[in-house]
């Protein structure tokens, strides 16, 4: 693949104002976003278009992979870098086909460590799992154990990302399961300062990388 999934992966929230998604957007890539995903429920396919394109242009220009949710029409109208699929947005195998073997491409999978093999087997190149706290976007979502981050790790090749009500406060304890990126939305986008709140998430991978071995 053209680029690996570690780090921030920033989450855009739901908004019809292009001008303030984009805004918001730059704040966070100079905080140190490492991937953003394009998911828009209210938008109408007209603005989806719109606001997905302006984003892979902005995402271009700051060498940051766009996934796109959901929409494969989507994804490879704007040149996206990629597309995830939740479990019940679409066949993997039939969008790998599509996107090629170049593209990224994601699935959600919960809380099962089953669904994640049968993801991989069909073409994912990274899964997810969650909602690991409480979130507001999904407040009904399911609540996997910590653990499963580490027997993914143990068992799959692939980046395991980490999603749901993730905070500063709460991520080192995905980082310690062995977690390759964190998947947010509020705790980067509905900050007041959204350039700071992403650089400290980003700051907590860079210092676990840091972290040397104790002497022995």
């Amino acid at each position: 693949m053209n680029a690996r999934i570690a780090g921030l992966y920033a989450i855009t929230p739901d908004l019809a104002d292009t001008g303030e998604l984009l805004r918001r957007v730059r704040a966070a890539l100079a905080g140190g976003v490492r991937v953003l995903q394009y998911r828009n429920k209210i938008a109408t396919p007209a603005q989806r278009s719109v606001q997905a394109r302006a984003l892979q242009a902005l995402c271009r220009d700051s060498g940051v992979p766009l996934i796109i949710n959901d929409h494969l029409e989507l994804a490879l109208e704007c040149n996206a870098a990629g597309l995830h699929l939740g479990g019940d947005d679409g066949d993997i195998a039939a969008a790998r086909a599509r996107l090629g073997p170049q593209r990224l491409l994601g699935a959600s999978c919960y809380d099962r460590i089953e669904l994640a093999a049968a993801a991989i087997a069909a073409g994912a190149d990274h899964i997810a799992f969650g909602s690991f706290f409480p979130s507001t976007v999904k407040p009904g979502a399911v609540r996997p154990p910590l653990d499963l981050v580490s027997r993914a790790k143990q068992r799959f090749a692939v980046p395991v990302v980490a999603i749901g009500g993730i905070t500063p406060q709460n991520a080192p304890q995905l980082l310690a399961a062995g977690v390759d990126a964190v998947a947010v939305i509020s705790a980067v986008f509905a900050a007041d300062n959204i350039t700071v709140a992403a650089r400290n998430f980003q700051t907590l991978f860079e210092t676990r990388h840091e972290k040397k071995p104790e002497a022995v």
